[in-house]
């Protein structure tokens, strides 16, 4: 049987290239081929657990001025979809009243009206003991060596149990494709796509190049704090040592990483 010109060249071109694959599986396998191993930038944040702490009062005095900037910045840099369906909306960070944020306490009266009108600025807990991340049926939720929960858009498979595992709603679905919700792009940061999880990263983006948070930075009255936990000089724990400080559902042994002072 007579073989064509085409078939006969699309023969060739896959034999070669099998030829090649092989040979380049064989070179890894024998150990001539290394990866080249990953060089962070000198100018690199390191620690050994990261958080934030939130001056809650000083937010409230800043509320007039800056308009929650710091929600504001996040959104930009990080090409958060503004959609207008609240059942469907995209969240990093956010602000809430007392009774949300800590229903536990919600219910106390004197609480209650003592933190009136105070915002509490919302967004991912990066716990310690993150529940999201051991429900993960693809790994596409892990915690970093630093502290930080990421999430691995590439590997989700929008099947939402992190979102139904964690207990701060920390975590948001797209519906939809949220590119078509955004009004300006951040060239610089991914965006996302129809079917996959995300939330707040606490920027790693940043701390790769050697700058803090961009909430944290953008507050125009420091009631943000940014820093290692693990070290008692970092700035984080100067801050709250001899104050008032509380953690979102604590009685849940999550070891929530942002903090709150709120005396």
């Amino acid at each position: 049987m007579a073989i064509k010109r085409r078939d006969f060249l699309k023969f060739g071109g896959l034999t070669l290239l099998g030829t090649a694959v092989s040979s380049v599986v064989n070179e890894v396998l024998s150990g001539e081929v290394k990866a080249e191993e990953y060089e962070p930038s000198p100018k690199q944040l390191v620690g050994k657990h990261w958080g934030i702490a939130i001056e809650v009062k000083k937010c409230k005095e800043a509320q007039s001025k800056c308009g929650f900037k710091c929600i504001e910045v996040c959104n930009y840099l990080h090409n958060i979809p503004q959609i207008p369906d609240k059942k469907k909306e995209i969240k990093w960070i956010w602000h809430d009243e007392f009774e949300h944020a800590f229903p536990e306490q919600g219910t106390n009266e004197y609480l209650n009206e003592y933190f009136k009108g105070v915002p509490f600025i919302l967004l991912c807990n990066h716990c310690e003991h993150p529940p999201c991340v051991r429900v993960c049926p693809t790994r596409a939720t892990f915690k970093r060596e630093d502290g930080i929960v990421m999430m691995d858009y590439h590997r989700c498979i929008g099947c939402r149990f992190c979102m139904a595992a964690c207990p701060y709603g920390a975590r948001s679905f797209n519906w939809y494709d949220p590119r078509r919700f955004l009004k300006k792009v951040n060239p610089e940061y991914p965006t996302r796509t129809k079917g996959v999880v995300e939330k707040c990263m606490l920027c790693y983006e940043r701390l790769a190049d050697g700058k803090i948070p961009a909430c944290v930075e953008a507050c125009p009255v420091k009631a943000l704090h940014f820093g290692d936990l693990n070290d008692p000089n970092s700035e984080i724990n100067k801050v709250i040592k001899g104050r008032m400080v509380i953690r979102r559902k604590e009685e849940l042994g999550t070891g929530p990483s942002i903090l709150y002072i709120v005396d």
